[in-house]
């Protein structure tokens, strides 16, 4: 007996050998032999499809280093319920957060939010300042800064309280600010942040009307300051992937895409609840509606904008800004769109009825003439069916989203058009089938980390809770908090600057003037105007 006969057979032997045996079954044997061979050259012909076109090159790493270089002191102004997962993508989080996150990984192993905090990179730098106009989110900010638990587990004190933000931008010892209050006072804080030295992290929407656009950005250009918008779908893989799948021409020419948001429940549709103790004593009214437009008195409608400010335009921007504005910037990476030349919007208020003025159902086209390219946006806070994201070119389309049933978390597939030109030999050889994906990435599994509610299905499946670097799930708010601090300690830009800040504003605005208007809004870019 031969020293290797107890070894375990390899692959190909199990594989010659069950080829072997089904010969002996003269029809059947022959059948399934040359079944077997069929769908090797067909798997064959694919790898070497994609081998043809698409040159892929490895996901970007985590870049390491720069955080060592020199300790960073940040501002937060807004803790609520953005703010504060900003301010935990900085390394800080209350210690409820983190008891019940541990507890929750301990009792589900499907639920990576703890593990993945405590991976982040340690970004060297400090919470020193906090500012809220409501007592309870000011106190959690300053419990955050205050947590041991933390990447790095480092102590770091604790922050300062500041009743106005000017106060807090009135420190010096403070590097920069990350801005998460309701829309109305982004551009305002902006501004007076980037004229007292403070670099910016603000979250979108950045403005709500053109002229804030203009003004913010002129700031900020006249300045110096690091801006960085807060669009976390900038770090998302995906997206690199499928820019790298666009510029290769793969899609061939591109000249409809369609954008679309689905949700249906009342978090979804900003229906937030209003804290039991939200009052005149722990929120500063006056304070909050400075700069809107309509002035009412502290009271129970009050209490009701000021936990769901998102519904009116007083104090936000509408699907324009706050869902529209994730779809656009995501497009404006991969094919690159830019500011259209006109928008045109309609909708209405048709499940809500519960006193709002923004929209919940709501529609916009984008016309870029120079391109030869439509973009058309559909959104509904009513219903759940998922529509998923289109580019469609003439060779081939790319559905975007997590929403192609491919259980995926932010990915996407390629399928070719069945008159395409540049795939005609190969659909006419069936090396292609028109039916089946080409190409696909999907990152993740099915299951998303316990994720119950509609609104963060739809964010996971946007790929705005999570992305992929080197296989290793990373949260992308941790990787753009990050490429902002980067971009103020090597003096660069980061991936959501000002000018692409610019024209998402622009782009946002022209959709909601042409809503409240009901007419098509014309962008002048030279008259810096819209008509």
């Amino acid at each position: 007996m031969s020293e290797n006969s107890n070894q375990t057979p390899s692959a190909d032997q199990n594989r010659r050998n069950f080829l072997k045996a089904l010969a002996t079954v003269p029809v059947l044997g022959l059948f399934l032999v040359n079944l077997w061979q069929k769908l090797r050259r067909d798997a064959l012909k694919r790898n070497n499809l994609l081998t043809d076109l698409v040159q892929e090159k490895k996901a970007p790493a985590v870049i390491s280093g720069l955080s060592d270089s020199k300790h960073l002191n940040l501002g937060v102004i807004g803790y609520g319920g953005r703010g504060s997962h900003l301010v935990r993508g900085a390394g800080f989080a209350t210690k409820g957060w983190t008891d019940d996150a541990h507890r929750r990984s301990k009792e589900n192993k499907l639920d990576k939010a703890f593990p993945t905090f405590m991976s982040q990179e340690d970004l060297n730098c400090s919470l020193v300042g906090v500012c809220d106009l409501f007592d309870v989110n000011a106190d959690m900010a300053l419990n955050a800064s205050q947590n041991d638990v933390r990447p790095g587990r480092k102590s770091n004190g604790s922050a300062t309280r500041y009743r106005h933000y000017s106060e807090l931008l009135a420190q010096d010892d403070i590097d920069g600010v990350i801005i998460a209050t309701p829309d109305h006072w982004h551009s305002r804080i902006t501004i007076d942040a980037a004229k007292a030295g403070k670099h910016v992290y603000c979250e979108k929407g950045l403005t709500r009307t053109f002229q804030e656009a203009l003004d913010v950005y002129d700031t900020i250009k006249e300045t110096g300051m690091i801006l960085q918008l807060g669009h976390q779908n900038r770090q998302v893989e995906a997206n690199d992937k499928a820019k790298r799948i666009i510029d290769q021409g793969l899609l061939g020419p591109i000249n409809l895409v369609e954008l679309t948001t689905n949700r249906n429940s009342p978090w979804g549709a900003w229906v937030w609840n209003i804290h039991k103790d939200g009052n005149n004593k722990t929120i500063d009214w006056d304070l909050f509606q400075e700069p809107s437009p309509n002035k009412i008195p502290f009271g129970e409608e009050a209490l009701k904008r000021f936990f769901r400010w998102r519904c009116w335009y007083d104090y936000g921007t509408g699907l324009s800004g706050d869902l529209f504005s994730h779809d656009y910037d995501a497009l404006n990476q991969i094919p690159g769109m830019g500011i259209p030349k006109y928008a045109s919007s309609s909708g209405g208020i048709y499940f809500y009825k519960d006193g709002r003025d923004v929209p919940d159902v709501w529609h916009v086209t984008l016309e870029y003439p120079d391109r030869d390219m439509t973009v058309l946006y559909s959104a509904t806070l009513s219903s759940n069916n998922s529509r998923g994201n289109r580019i469609m070119g003439h060779d081939a389309t790319m559905m975007m989203g997590g929403q192609s049933n491919l259980g995926s978390v932010g990915g996407f597939i390629v399928t070719a058009d069945s008159e395409s030109t540049q795939y005609r030999e190969r659909l006419k050889n069936g090396v292609i089938n028109s039916k089946y994906p080409i190409f696909s990435y999907s990152p993740g599994s099915k299951q998303i980390d316990g994720v119950t509610s509609a609104t963060s299905q739809y964010f996971a499946n946007k790929g705005l809770l999570y992305t992929y670097r080197e296989g290793k799930r990373v949260d992308p708010t941790h990787l753009h908090i990050k490429d902002w601090l980067d971009a103020i300690r090597s003096g660069t830009q980061p991936k959501c600057n000002i000018d692409i800040a610019f024209q998402e504003a622009v782009t946002c605005a022209m959709a909601t003037e042409s809503y409240l208007t009901g007419s098509r809004v014309e962008g002048d870019p030279v008259k810096r105007r819209l008509i």
